[in-house]
């Protein structure tokens, strides 16, 4: 299935972005993020499960399986370090961050091959400029991280959708294309557990879309059964390469558990009641970095808790007392979690608005509009100009483009400019819903929006409308 866009045929300009785009992902190489505490998680994981068969954490008498992290990237870092860390003891992870940049720019071929078909050359031009000259995608190829290929397998799921949508409406079956739209949703899963809402947008447009187009033109029980038909052969596709790690994870816990637990692995002590009592309070990034990364195993500092976590003096008093027994062992006990819960029902049962609908919005609204300081080791106060004045610009400078590419996009939605919309707005309307329930808001967990992002930007700067409609016209009277 050829994307349409060889080589030898681009224009001399999308030559220049890609060389741009390339020279950009190879500077975050050469001066690489520092590593996160997840990635050696990851690679212990993927080690494990390659030198002694155990898919899990610790070493030695302490390895045990675990259903801790999915397993995609812990078996792709373990593949590399399986064939460079001898080669490179020292800099092998570099292997990693140049495969992850080959991966990057086929994401952006990607989303310039979807832009063209639905779209324009103009509009290809642009997503493919977009996708390129992106930041807070480029430097995911520098860290090793799922993001650069939980974005991979977006475009490929938009990509790939989009053929075996315009398939359907034409009243033919791409089914490659849905076998591939199926393997990206399946290797989203297996990235990050939040993968899963690529399968449920993708499966919903492919039902929808099928029927809508077909309805037109043909009798509603055929146009019904043809519709099940293509969405099936993709939930298929989709959901096969999870069925070994499901699988797996009833063999070794009993449990069935085709994603990932949010918090501990079956058997172990749950602290979801104290997490419950942060999600009754948090709202930024701050949050997360001062109190969120520390809240089990490290100091929380009292003062980091702002007034909004208190709704009375005698529950500051209260939550104060947690804090300093949680703060002599940095430990959650089975009390401990259990009176941290009852503090999260008081605030839940005295404010619902507040828990379910205010909160969880200013998180996402945090997650998506503020400057992504973490990826570009930007000081997490970044507004405080006379402490850094460098960095604040930086940060500025990088939430104005952040504001750019969901300004852009946004206004391509609202002048309905994007094909397949329901498709794209589904996808981030359910992972808002799921990102506004952490207590833990981090800008990176929305960087998963920006192949949308860039099909969409795309449309609006070139004042592009979708192709979709003038195919099912032709196809409904080609039907006829």
């Amino acid at each position: 299935m050829s994307l349409g866009i060889r080589p030898s045929r681009w224009p001399r300009r999308w030559l220049l972005w890609f060389a741009a785009g390339l020279v950009l992902r190879l500077v975050f190489v050469c001066f690489p993020r520092p590593v996160d505490d997840d990635t050696w998680d990851y690679l212990q994981m993927g080690h494990n499960l390659f030198h002694y068969g155990i898919y899990g954490t610790g070493t030695g008498d302490d390895l045990g399986p675990s259903t801790y992290r999915l397993p995609a990237y812990p078996i792709i870092l373990a593949t590399f370090e399986q064939f460079f860390a001898r080669l490179w003891p020292n800099t092998w992870f570099t292997t990693v961050f140049l495969f992850q940049t080959i991966v990057d720019l086929a994401s952006g071929l990607l989303l310039a091959a979807f832009a063209r078909r639905f779209f324009s050359n103009r509009a290809a031009e642009v997503a493919l400029a977009l996708a390129m000259l992106c930041p807070f995608t480029a430097v995911y190829s520098a860290i090793a991280m799922t993001e650069c290929f939980s974005i991979f397998a977006i475009a490929l799921g938009i990509y790939a959708a989009g053929r075996a949508l315009a398939a359907e409406i034409s009243g033919s079956r791409d089914l490659w294309a849905l076998i591939l739209a199926g393997c990206a949703a399946a290797f989203a899963t297996l990235l990050r557990p939040d993968g899963i809402v690529l399968f449920g947008a993708i499966a919903l447009g492919l039902f929808f879309y099928t029927l809508r187009g077909l309805a037109a033109s043909q009798p509603v029980r055929f146009a019904l059964r043809r519709s099940l038909a293509t969405t099936s052969f993709f939930c298929i596709a989709a959901l096969l390469p999870l069925v070994p790690w499901t699988i797996r994870n009833w063999a070794d816990f009993q449990v069935f558990q085709p994603l990932a637990p949010r918090y501990a692995d079956p058997g172990e002590l749950s602290i979801a009641g104290a997490r419950r009592w942060l999600r009754t309070w948090t709202i930024d990034f701050v949050d997360t970095a001062t109190v969120c990364w520390r809240f089990p195993g490290d100091y929380v500092d009292p003062a980091g808790i702002p007034s909004r976590a208190f709704d009375s003096p005698q529950q500051r008093e209260q939550t104060l007392v947690l804090l300093a027994e949680y703060n002599r062992d940095y430990a959650l006990t089975p009390s401990l979690i259990d009176r941290f819960a009852a503090v999260a029902g008081q605030r839940i049962h005295t404010h619902p608005l507040r828990y379910y609908v205010v909160l969880p919005l200013l998180r996402d609204t945090d997650m998506l509009l503020r400057p992504r300081t973490l990826e570009f080791g930007l000081d997490v106060f970044w507004w405080q100009w006379s402490e850094h004045p460098a960095q604040s610009a930086w940060a500025v400078f990088l939430g104005l483009i952040n504001l750019f590419y969901v300004a852009a996009a946004a206004w391509a939605f609202i002048r309905l400019r994007v094909p397949w919309a329901l498709m794209f707005v589904s996808y981030i309307v359910v992972r808002f819903i799921i990102l506004g329930a952490m207590e833990n808001p981090e800008p990176r967990y929305t960087v998963q929006f920006f192949p949308i992002l860039i099909v969409a930007a795309a449309a609006a700067l070139t004042h592009s409308r979708p192709l979709t409609r003038r195919l099912a016209g032709s196809s409904a009277r080609e039907l006829r």
